[in-house]
């Protein structure tokens, strides 16, 4: 895939994908997806774009699924060549879902600018994108598109907070490792390098402090104030991915951080009451906004069901469909899921089903036909 002409870069585009670029951002009409891969381009490029006020071609390969999101920390890490090596598809079907973006992108009236992607690893290498590492290719994975009428400002500082060179990470390993520097078995954290996994005396480490995870004021104000930091991640076998567990920092840095936190502690209590406040309502609105497209879907759906339904899949940090990306849009493939999920546990037998024993597919086959006929009521005024 190569990169759509434009000012802000360099060179004319080449490859299988720059052949079919060559109209400018905004000068064809908007695209009317055909496809099922269009679909599916186009609407995790939207959610992106309304999400964050960008849109890059790693945002829509994740939004698809196609590159997992657990696995890009792993890249980002370096923990991986390159991220072809972490896709669920092949480099082939990459590149056919970054030319359906692409010509998305010829339909809005976007602005490019280029990304620095860099390992989190001490040399800050750059990430490589693809196998091949070929130039084209490789610029066009780091180029982000953002609004036209977005202040130039705003911008500027949006790709220098995507720019910004990530975080060291240091892991705490569920078993034993050896280190590729001193041979030691015993130490409880590692820093991956490319000879293989290193204590924190021989990573230069060994002088930080744990600060655990917890506390989000203590942990900025120590991380502001430590020359150097780090990253602890654990993995979690029942998430399957790793997660944060706090930082390293010079002992200095949480001294001062815990001082100022003391200095303020009433006024951040405050700060956080109104923060909950704020968003009771506006969980309060989004569920309201969230009822109102179910009844636009499903006009014969009872107010109240519609509500109850839009309560329980849009509650804040629930994991359900609600409150997914496409949820928060009111995408109405997302929205008729939440229905659906509704229907199956409150309209039919499928939870008895499944304290019979009855296996999730079979129970779900099963009450299929169910949920269809109360479908097909609900769209009926």
């Amino acid at each position: 895939m190569g990169v759509m002409a434009d000012e802000n870069l360099a060179g004319e585009p080449t490859g299988r994908v720059a052949d079919r670029l060559s109209a400018a951002p905004g000068s064809l009409p908007p695209m009317q997806p055909a496809s099922k891969l269009e679909r599916r381009v186009v609407t995790a490029a939207e959610q992106a774009l309304v999400r964050q006020r960008y849109v890059s071609p790693l945002d829509v390969l994740t939004g698809m699924g196609w590159v997992p999101p657990g696995l890009v920390v792993d890249w980002r890490q370096g923990r991986a060549p390159h991220l072809e090596a972490i896709a669920a598809v092949s480099a082939d079907r990459l590149t056919d879902a970054l030319e359906v973006f692409h010509r998305w992108v010829a339909s809005r009236d976007l602005r490019s600018s280029e990304v620095e992607y860099l390992a989190a690893t001490r040399d800050r290498r750059p990430l490589r994108f693809t196998a091949a590492g070929d130039p084209v290719l490789e610029l066009t994975y780091r180029t982000h598109w953002m609004p036209a009428d977005l202040p130039q400002r705003q911008r500027e500082q949006l790709t220098a907070r995507q720019s910004k060179p990530p975080d060291l990470v240091v892991v705490q390993p569920l078993k034993a490792f050896t280190c590729v520097g001193c041979g030691r078995t015993d130490a409880d954290m590692l820093m991956m390098e490319d000879a293989g996994p290193a204590c924190l005396t021989c990573a230069d480490l060994d002088h930080l402090v744990f600060l655990p995870a917890g506390d989000a004021a203590l942990t900025r104000r120590a991380r502001q104030a430590s020359r150097l930091a780090a990253v602890v991640v654990r993995f979690s076998r029942s998430r399957k991915r790793h997660e944060r567990q706090g930082l390293l920092v010079e002992d200095a840095a949480v001294e001062q951080a815990e001082q100022q936190c003391l200095s303020d502690e009433e006024a951040r209590a405050r700060r956080r009451e109104r923060d909950r406040q704020r968003r009771e309502a506006a969980d309060e609105r989004f569920q309201q906004e969230l009822a109102e497209q179910i009844g636009r879907l499903f006009p014969g759906c009872p107010p109240q069901r519609a509500a109850a339904i839009s309560r329980h899949t849009g509650t804040r940090s629930s994991g359900r469909v609600g409150r997914s990306a496409a949820g928060r849009a009111l995408d109405p493939d997302a929205v008729t899921r939440a229905v659906i999920a509704s229907v199956r546990h409150e309209d039919t037998a499928y939870d008895d089903l499944l304290m019979a024993g009855v296996p999730r597919e079979q129970a779900r086959e099963r009450i299929r036909n169910d949920i269809d006929r109360v479908l097909d009521r609900w769209r009926r005024r």
